[in-house]
């Protein structure tokens, strides 16, 4: 009797789980076919009358200026994935094979910047940028997005750890240094950890939305999470057109979720049961 009612609770929790997430999307997905006075005459709940009126959806592509906006995007996102993936491996490789004072530290430094909330550094960090000459360049986001947190290096670091070390001193007897064994054995050996972190980190680029508003004030560098911001005025919002270019934005990392989703799973525990 016990075990029903906690299997019946268990399931009851989980469809109740999904219909809040779900929720706000149906009402987006409603909202993008409706037109403008559709939108405002009826409820959120109640169906587009036209499922195949896509007006909104051209008018948020083409006004929008999406395409530009989705290069813009893709383009910080490789650079910025990239250099995560690289300095969090080779952060994560010289704390598990290096034997130095200050591994502890380094390593705990790390998760006390994690603790500091990001807005109360925004005036440092905005000084820096502006002292760089990067402002308004899609540079200043690469490089404010490449700072590693400790859940990649953390991730790194497991996978790492179930390397044998075998095999680095097999390529030291082969005379290959540092750099050619990072490179060669280690980082082929993270492709699961990789698209973890291609996911965890990749989804908070693409819907970052304050530091691009922030430090990109020229709409053509503007990414995909602030061209929309166009569509809102201080008259009034085109909510409609909004929520055809909130489900277009929505797509692209949808798919990219559901292809490497399986790593995840993989990325937290494998490397810590191999």
């Amino acid at each position: 009797m016990i075990r029903t009612a906690t299997t019946t609770a268990k399931y009851v929790s989980l469809v109740v789980a999904s219909i809040v997430m779900l929720l706000p999307l149906g009402l987006i997905l409603f909202g993008s076919f409706k037109t403008s006075q559709e939108f405002l005459s009826t409820g959120p709940m109640t169906l587009p009358a036209d499922w195949g009126n896509i007006e909104n959806y051209v008018t948020a592509f083409t006004r929008g200026n999406m395409l530009a906006a989705f290069g813009n995007t893709v383009f910080i996102f490789a650079m910025a994935i990239v250099g995560t993936i690289l300095i969090g491996a080779a952060t994560a490789y010289a704390l598990d094979r290096f034997r130095f004072a200050g591994r502890t530290t380094v390593l705990a430094l790390f998760l006390l910047a994690t603790l500091v909330p990001g807005v109360t550094t925004q005036v440092a960090t905005f000084q820096i940028i502006n002292g760089l000459g990067l402002y308004d360049s899609r540079f200043a986001l690469i490089l404010i997005f490449m700072g590693t947190d400790i859940i990649s290096i953390y991730i790194f670091l497991q996978f790492i750890r179930a390397i044998p070390k075998s095999l680095d001193e097999a390529a030291k007897i082969e005379g290959a240094g540092h750099l050619r064994i990072f490179f060669q054995i280690i980082l082929p050996n993270l492709k699961p950890a990789i698209a973890t972190v291609v996911i965890i980190k990749g989804i908070a680029i693409y819907n970052e939305f304050y530091l691009p508003f922030l430090y990109l004030p020229s709409k053509e560098l503007r990414p995909i999470s602030t061209t929309l911001f166009d569509f809102k005025g201080p008259y009034g919002s085109q909510w409609e057109i909004i929520s055809a270019g909130v489900v277009i934005t929505i797509i692209p990392i949808l798919v990219l979720f559901l292809f490497l989703q399986r790593y995840i799973y993989n990325g937290f525990t494998s490397g810590a049961t191999k």
